[in-house]
């Protein structure tokens, strides 16, 4: 499977995508992740940054309001179409732009960071995606990525729970199995039946890479890593989001944080 495959996937998610996230169906984002993302971001006024798998720019906006002068992309055109229609009812003054990140369109060293939300790990080429971000970054700029994490969110898991629902421990198998393209057909879990059963599902490609996978494309493309986040729910998230209450057992996300070496 190769990025144009990738594409027709997302587009076709496009729609119900960002209808059910800006319904606030996706808890673990918005409580959990999210947050966690920004809190673990440099200071970003003043740069110049571009966001990579940008979706329909919720979290493009986010950084753009610490006052980051913002471009995002993505592969599907309707994710853009609606990116764009929020920027002129909100303007924060970001450009959005339809393009693969496995070729960005953009001059060598012309950005000062980048972030990518939940967008490598759906990339069939990595390695070629975060080499293209390192050639667009300033000597000195950095990326911060979440992803997937690949110890706790291999192929297979299952969350363990006791007899009153509580999840108490997880299972995964088939963490060394590197799959590429593997389909994963789900819906958020969040949206209540009724709808459910008026939805297609999501289908998004799976391209699993192992941590030492993660650190090897990392390194390889000429980046020096700066630091680690692994998001945990705390006790008043996960009583006020009990969904999200999982991750005090064990990770679901992984931060990362990589400079280009000045």
């Amino acid at each position: 499977m190769d990025s144009r495959d990738v594409a027709v996937h997302w587009e076709r998610n496009a729609e119900t995508w960002t209808r059910t996230t800006r319904a606030g169906h996706d808890v673990y984002r918005d409580a959990l992740n999210t947050p966690s993302f920004l809190a673990m971001l440099p200071p970003v006024k003043g740069l110049k940054g571009l966001d990579v798998g940008c979706g329909e720019g919720a979290n493009t906006r986010k950084i753009a309001e610490q006052g980051a002068r913002m471009t995002g992309i993505d592969i599907a055109p309707t994710f853009i179409r609606h990116a764009r229609q929020a920027e002129t009812e909100t303007p924060l003054g970001i450009d959005y732009q339809e393009a693969d990140a496995h070729l960005l369109p953009f001059e060598d060293a012309c950005f000062d960071f980048a972030t990518a939300f939940m967008s490598l790990m759906d990339m069939p080429r990595q390695d070629r995606a975060l080499a293209e971000i390192y050639r667009v970054l300033r000597p000195g700029g950095f990326l911060q990525f979440s992803i997937l994490h690949p110890c706790f969110v291999p192929p297979k898991r299952r969350n363990v729970r006791d007899g009153k629902g509580t999840v108490r421990a997880v299972q995964v198998a088939d963490y060394f199995n590197e799959v590429d393209g593997q389909v994963d057909t789900w819906l958020f879990s969040d949206i209540p039946e009724e709808e459910r059963a008026r939805l297609e599902p999501f289908t998004v490609p799976r391209f699993h890479r192992t941590l030492t996978s993660w650190v090897a494309m990392i390194c390889g493309a000429g980046f020096v890593i700066q630091a680690f986040g692994e998001p945990r729910a705390s006790d008043d998230t996960a009583r006020k989001y009990p969904l999200v209450a999982d991750t005090q057992v064990t990770p679901i996300f992984l931060h990362v944080r990589a400079g280009r070496p000045s």
